[in-house]
């Protein structure tokens, strides 16, 4: 032990010596405490650095993980869509085949923890930094608790029990390294010990983020209302009273539908009523989303390839509207072949629709209509069928569709799930809410594939939960892996 810890401090003088801050810290977990380390106590001399800081925070928005990986992860682990392009790590999270070396998983670790270093420094440090008034800090406290709580619900949903990590080393000393050890190579925390954490952030969040921001791209507090809302209908046993009360607070908050639902996709009218958070990119090399041209054009087979399965469900419901807004079928022929669509009608996601060069493409991540459905959910399970039925019709008015004919609970339930389905494809959000409403088993087992034929994936109760990454393991012995991988 004493040999580990002489070996760890040289390392972390060494580091030291190289770079005054570790913003350029590759991100493992067993970095994130040191992220921010630096030869004095003061971590942000002023008002300006601290700002610059949680600029930073939020430009992790815009990496990979955001960018990408949510979509896959989201979507293409789901029944509506493939994995497409000719990545064997997506081609595992699709065919449910997933191992602890798959590069997708350490990867998106390493975003993950990476983000939550940089909020616990900005967030840590907001006291002690000159020249930033008390009602700025309060709000700078919230916005990096919110993106903190963001991250960490992204990590929980995928790995279950996951280190807890809330502090950085500011400093070093041989008196320290008992202290500093646990934070550099943390444990698992318990899933309701990361909820607990994660509703307390985003409750500071509510408490003291602005109510309006210069666009959506940032904290409010409808955004934390909206996340509330996603976290108590996620959370075991769901709380639905707190799931209404959440999304009764962002209705309450000035949202509104957009009339059209294609007006949501055409690029003119970003950041719209509808929109609670979205992802703003300006389509410069500085401020481009690279991450667009992952799912549509001809130069390459592209990620995320709509599934039989959903073309069918659209069909089946005569849902043209959002079908047109959701997939565009092209002829590739000559360019690709597929096992699941023929060459002269091959789908693309189509949300995503300026797809070239640094695209000015914005990402919406929360918007009204996943809440009033939410909401649905939480009166339908609470009792209220007609509150549930009221607002499932509002969103199928918006495409032209008839009312719902779900008479009891549990065809609304399931009424709920399809609505959400085709309301909120390729938008991420299907594999986990397969995963939340117990339906993951029984729904992707029965796939439909071309023809509908059955596509054969065989999903565990195992499955629903990402193995943590072998070079995190390699690395921290402390960690333990979920059960089957």
């Amino acid at each position: 032990m004493k040999k580990t810890l002489y070996i760890l401090i040289i390392f972390i003088a060494a580091a030291v010596q190289s770079c005054e801050k570790f913003l350029d810290l590759k991100p493992v977990s067993q970095s994130i405490a040191i992220e921010n380390l630096v030869a004095d106590s003061l971590i942000y001399k002023n008002a300006s650095e601290l700002e610059a800081a949680l600029a930073g925070v939020y430009d992790d928005f815009r990496n990979e993980y955001f960018e990408l990986d949510y979509f896959v992860n989201g979507d293409a682990q789901s029944d509506d869509s493939y994995a497409g392009a000719d990545n064997p790590a997506n081609f595992q999270l699709d065919e449910y085949a997933i191992d602890a070396t798959n590069t997708n998983v350490s990867r998106d670790w390493e975003y993950l923890y990476g983000a939550i270093g940089k909020a616990n420094s900005v967030f840590n440090n907001v006291d002690a930094t000159p020249g930033v008034d008390e009602a700025r800090k309060e709000q700078i406290r919230a916005e990096s608790a919110w993106i903190r709580a963001y991250m960490y619900f992204q990590a929980v949903q995928l790995w279950g029990d996951v280190p807890l990590q809330l502090t950085e080393v500011t400093s070093i000393s041989a008196e320290l390294l008992p202290e500093i050890y646990p934070q550099l190579f943390p444990a698992r925390a318990s899933v309701a010990d990361v909820y607990a954490q994660i509703i307390s952030d985003f409750e500071l969040a509510v408490a003291y983020a602005p109510v309006s921001a210069t666009h959506k791209g940032y904290v409010t507090k409808g955004a934390a209302n909206a996340m509330l809302a996603k976290v108590y209908a996620t959370i075991e046993p769901h709380q639905w009273d707190k799931v209404n009360q959440y999304c009764d607070a962002v209705i309450a908050g000035g949202y509104s539908l957009l009339p059209e639902y294609d007006m949501l996709w055409n690029n003119e009218n970003e950041n719209s009523a509808e929109a609670i958070f979205e992802i703003n990119y300006e389509g410069t090399p500085q401020s481009g989303n690279w991450g667009a041209s992952m799912f549509r054009g001809l130069d390459w087979k592209k990620f995320n390839t709509p599934s039989n399965d959903l073309v069918a469900a659209f069909d089946a419901e005569g849902d043209q509207i959002r079908k047109e807004a959701s997939i565009i079928f092209l002829d590739v022929s000559g360019k690709w072949s597929d096992p699941y669509w023929p060459q002269i009608t091959f789908p693309f996601v189509n949300k995503y629709r300026i797809f070239t060069g640094n695209s000015s493409q914005n990402y919406i991540f929360l918007r009204l209509a996943d809440i009033l459905l939410l909401k649905a959910e939480a009166l339908n399970e609470t009792g209220d069928l007609a509150g549930a039925a009221a607002l499932v019709n509002q969103i199928r008015s918006r495409v032209n569709l008839p009312n719902t004919t779900a008479g009891d609970k549990a065809s609304m339930k399931l009424a709920i799930e399809k609505e959400r389905r085709l309301e909120l494809a390729f938008e991420g959000h299907r594999w986990y809410d397969l995963k939340r409403t117990g339906r993951a088993l029984e729904v992707l087992n029965n796939v439909k594939g071309p023809n509908g034929s059955s596509l054969g994936y065989v999903v565990t109760e195992s499955k629903l939960l990402w193995p943590i990454p072998q070079a995190e393991m390699d690395k921290n012995t402390k960690l333990t892996q979920n059960e089957g991988y």
